[in-house]
């Protein structure tokens, strides 16, 4: 079974909030980019939540644009085996370290999961150092989560309250 890797964090100095997801699947590791499966609704989500479209740029304006708008990306998931994509069946798996990310950048103030497993993984491997920031549990932005998409953007809305607090 195939060792699957997730990709560097994107984060700056002015990282306010980090969004979290679980591993990359598939299509986003054969591009090379989060989110990179044009059903995830990602890119839309956020759109809303930074009042930017993000759908037409390129994958380099939108982690630009992201990190403009003091959003982080990463993933709990260091590396897994993992044949597919649902997380569901992640075996094996090394988690990133995320308390040291989290000491390297403290304007950090907010914690966004982007699906359950990232949720459960994520809360594991923060362990105390949870209670130090304000945490989100998002619906994934997985087509896989079958969640309407009017439903998912109402509840990453809280994004938005977020950052325009922090």
């Amino acid at each position: 079974m195939e060792l699957k890797r997730c990709f560097d964090p994107v984060v700056d100095e002015r990282t306010r909030l980090l969004v979290l997801g679980s591993l990359p699947g598939d299509k986003s590791l054969a591009v090379q980019e989060y989110y990179g499966n044009r059903q995830n609704k990602f890119w839309m989500l956020m759109s809303q939540v930074i009042a930017l479209d993000l759908v037409p740029l390129d994958y380099s304006s939108r982690l630009k644009a992201l990190l403009a708008h003091g959003v982080g990306l990463w993933d709990v998931v260091a590396e897994a085996h993992r044949p597919g994509s649902l997380d569901s069946r992640i075996r094996a798996r090394n988690d990133n370290d995320l308390c040291t990310l989290l000491a390297r950048h403290p304007n950090i103030k907010a914690i966004a999961f982007n699906g359950g497993t990232a949720a459960k993984l994520g809360r594991k491997v923060l362990g105390s150092h949870a209670a130090n920031y304000q945490i989100e549990e998002l619906p994934s932005s997985s087509p896989a989560y079958t969640l309407g998409y009017v439903e998912k953007a109402a509840r990453w809305q809280a994004l938005r309250a977020i950052l325009l607090a922090t």
